[in-house]
């Protein structure tokens, strides 16, 4: 199989209280809770999707991400062929824990089904692929750290085998209130080569 070049389109970094788009800070606030400064991003990037209030913390910041790098995508008139391809370490740990203390004392025992439905991190895909109305391929995997070699070699896979136009990648981890989300772009065109060195230096800086 004869592998054609692809990039990297577009990329964002979420942490510390700010959100990086290719490379250039479009917003920040002073260090604050992360429910507060995901209300405030929200508020600042103009989104009006109510359901977002509803959802979990991973599910938040996958979401924001995904708002930025598919915002041009937003034809309703064109099918969005775009794959969902994610990743973190510490899975959906920080809502399952919030549930296990729900149901953890008989005598508080209120199990909150509004919580338990966010008892996997995959949820966060689902979210996305309603908002901007996907219905291609989409996986979330579980590593100790960031895989750029993995997440290279299956988002070319998807390309190659014409399985999607594109593949939104990420590695969105959310536990206790330390964050990091990176999601990119993948497609025929940019400014960066979709390689292992490429996705280190971006994920890095």
């Amino acid at each position: 199989m004869v592998t054609n070049k692809t990039y990297i389109e577009s990329f964002c970094t979420i942490q510390n209280n700010e959100v990086v788009l290719n490379g250039e800070s479009v917003f920040k606030i002073d260090s604050t809770a992360f429910a507060d400064f995901s209300k405030k991003a929200y508020q600042h990037f103009d989104i009006n999707y109510p359901k977002f209030f509803k959802m979990d913390s991973l599910s938040k910041l996958a979401f924001l991400g995904a708002e930025l790098l598919l915002k041009a995508d937003n034809d309703p008139l064109v099918e969005n062929n775009t794959a969902l391809v994610f990743s973190n370490k510490s899975s959906s740990l920080d809502t399952d824990v919030k549930y296990q203390k729900s149901i953890s004392d008989k005598e508080n025992y209120f199990p909150s089904p509004a919580v338990f439905v966010y008892t996997l991190p995959n949820i966060c895909l689902g979210e996305i692929s309603i908002r901007h109305q996907l219905k291609s391929e989409n996986s979330f995997y579980i590593f100790a750290d960031f895989n750029p070699v993995f997440m290279e070699q299956y988002a070319n896979l998807l390309l190659e085998t014409k399985k999607a136009d594109k593949v939104l990648c990420g590695w969105v981890e959310y536990y206790n209130e330390e964050y990091t989300a990176f999601l990119y772009l993948v497609g025929k065109q940019g400014d960066f080569m979709h390689n292992e060195q490429t996705l280190k230096k971006l994920y890095n800086n």
